[in-house]
């Protein structure tokens, strides 16, 4: 969430900032609750404060008549109070949850079209072969008995293709954790406070791409970036210890309702899926420069790879509620002559720390917000489809990158 101080001096920059990034909030009924609830709060702190004077003049004695009238008054006036105060906090509470976060000034203006390329690499080529009739006919995937087993867009993943995803986990794990990064697992299931405070939809909400369990205030993870944002939630930070350097590895879960289609086909958009994730809880000064550290490692794994890509800053009507900004990778598809999403990072500034209730004690003593940033190191299918994309030979099989080779005990092809 924002600073509340901050909307209420700067409503007219937050309302215009909701509207570009595309989100239907009204920040004068915000500002309105909150003020009736300020109102309320600090009356009814007053009528608490006197009630318990006067029970402390009530003790040891007979108390007098005028006292026990104004004892009375007092009840009756807080149980007037205290209801209009809860549910003036819990509406305050839903607005809140509304606001997006401010965006920097160099994001562009728009929707997704509107994102700006800002970097490429490599050479684009076509030609290949869809990855799904690769690996089908190779006996690799198979999403007929992940639909008998689960529902469509589940699969199994056999033989050299399962191989290979491990092979692309274990290097980007090494070469992430060679950067300072600390390896962590993460729980599968998040509490419906750390889902929303970092940033993903509520239960209510009949978009959400999340699995609820039913019965309990928990869900299955879309990313690891949900457990690693909840992971600090409620602590007060050393300045010294910080930039603190995260990367979990999980399987991610997804509804992805609707994303049917030609440029939807095979392991590209599935409802499981394991990633490796990137996380920084960092101080503010920090944080832009931490962004481009996350970035330039996204970009060091697929060059790596010899994966050719752009990058591109989203644009505001795409950017999403926690982020401040955000790249993507996409990468050169051979077969759709075009570019593909293949990892993001973003910079949530102090959004989901305020959510989470996550510190700084400064050398000062003063206590503020820390800034969290997030990036994909790998997302295993999709960087199955781009290698599968790229590495095919003539005769059906895949020629394997030379930095994975090690980690498939030294082949050559598969």
């Amino acid at each position: 969430m924002l600073d509340i101080r901050f909307i209420r001096e700067n409503p007219e920059l937050v309302q215009e900032n909701a509207q570009k990034k595309g989100y239907s909030v009204s920040v004068d009924e915000l500002l309105k609750i909150d003020a009736s609830r300020r109102t309320l709060g600090q009356r009814a702190d007053e009528l608490r404060e006197r009630r318990n004077t006067i029970s402390s003049q009530m003790q040891g004695g007979k108390p007098s008549d005028e006292l026990i009238v104004e004892a009375k008054t007092i009840k009756d006036e807080l149980a007037g109070i205290e209801p209009d105060l809860k549910q003036a906090e819990e509406q305050y509470a839903t607005l809140m949850a509304q606001i997006p976060n401010m965006m920097q000034a160099d994001v562009p203006l728009g929707g997704e079209e509107d994102s700006v390329e800002i970097k490429k690499w490599g050479e684009q080529n076509s030609g290949a072969v869809d990855h799904l009739d690769f690996a089908v006919k190779r006996d690799w995937v198979d999403f007929e008995r992940g639909a008998k087993v689960a529902s469509s867009k589940f699969y199994f993943l056999k033989g050299d293709l399962a191989l290979l995803e491990n092979a692309i986990t274990q290097f980007a794990l090494d070469f992430v954790t060679k950067k300072g990064f600390t390896y962590m697992t993460v729980p599968h299931m998040v509490s419906g406070r750390i889902a929303q405070g970092a940033g993903f939809s509520p239960r209510s909400d009949i978009e959400s791409n999340e699995y609820f369990i039913e019965g309990d205030d928990l869900s299955l993870i879309g990313t690891a970036e949900a457990p690693l944002t909840g992971y600090h939630a409620d602590e007060i930070l050393d300045e010294v210890n910080l930039p603190l350097l995260y990367v979990g590895y999980s399987p991610s879960y997804r509804k992805e309702a609707g994303t049917y289609g030609k440029f939807n086909r095979g392991l590209f958009r599935v409802h499981q899926f394991n990633k490796l994730e990137m996380y920084i809880f960092s101080l503010p000064e920090q944080s832009v420069e931490m962004h481009e550290k996350i970035l330039a490692i996204e970009e060091e794994i697929w060059q790596a790879i010899g994966i050719p890509y752009h990058v591109i800053n989203i644009a505001a009507g795409d950017l999403g509620a926690p982020a401040s900004k955000k790249y993507d990778i996409e990468y050169w598809s051979p077969v759709d002559n075009t570019y593909r999403e293949l990892t993001s990072t973003s910079n949530c500034t102090d959004f989901q720390a305020r959510n989470l209730n996550i510190r700084v004690r400064r050398a000062s003593g003063e206590v503020e917000p820390v800034h969290t940033l997030n990036g994909t190191a790998v997302s295993l299918a999709r960087s199955l489809v781009a290698i599968i994309e790229h590495y095919q030979n003539n005769d059906g099989t895949l020629r394997v990158p030379d930095v994975l080779k090690q980690y498939l005990g030294g082949r050559e092809s598969l």
